[in-house]
């Protein structure tokens, strides 16, 4: 089974599963191009292939090159990765990160984004009550 979080992983691990789920899919040259101070192309390749080996990437090739692609859907790792972030950091107050977000986020969200988060209040607390 495919560990639906990126804890397990060190720094540059991490940080290169992130710019998978950023691109999508991407070559070896793609990633390094994405990382900030990156190390060699030699080293990108290896740990490209290590997550291979640990499943939380996978690839495919094209040509000469290879391209590689985050084993577990976004959505799924997101989730997983915000439940962690909500127990971690907010208490597991899901109103207290909700709190922060809307602090941090107050001049740029727009009449549509209060509307959709309205919405999303509603449903939850429809399904709580059934």
């Amino acid at each position: 089974m495919v560990n639906e979080t990126l804890s397990h992983l060190g720094k540059r691990e991490r940080q290169i599963t992130e710019v998978l789920y950023r691109l999508g899919e991407a070559s070896v040259a793609e990633v390094l191009q994405s990382l900030d101070d990156p190390p060699s192309y030699s080293a990108v390749r290896a740990m490209l292939n290590l997550l291979v080996e640990k499943r939380v990437a996978k690839f495919r090739r094209e040509g000469k090159r290879y391209l590689y692609r985050p084993v577990a859907a976004k959505d799924k790792v997101s989730r997983t990765a915000l439940r962690n972030l909500v127990a971690t950091f907010f208490g597991g107050q899901p109103t207290e990160a909700m709190a922060a977000l809307i602090d941090t986020s107050a001049g740029s969200l727009t009449a549509d984004d209060f509307e959709r988060m309205k919405r999303l209040i509603e449903q939850a607390e429809q399904s709580s009550s059934s």
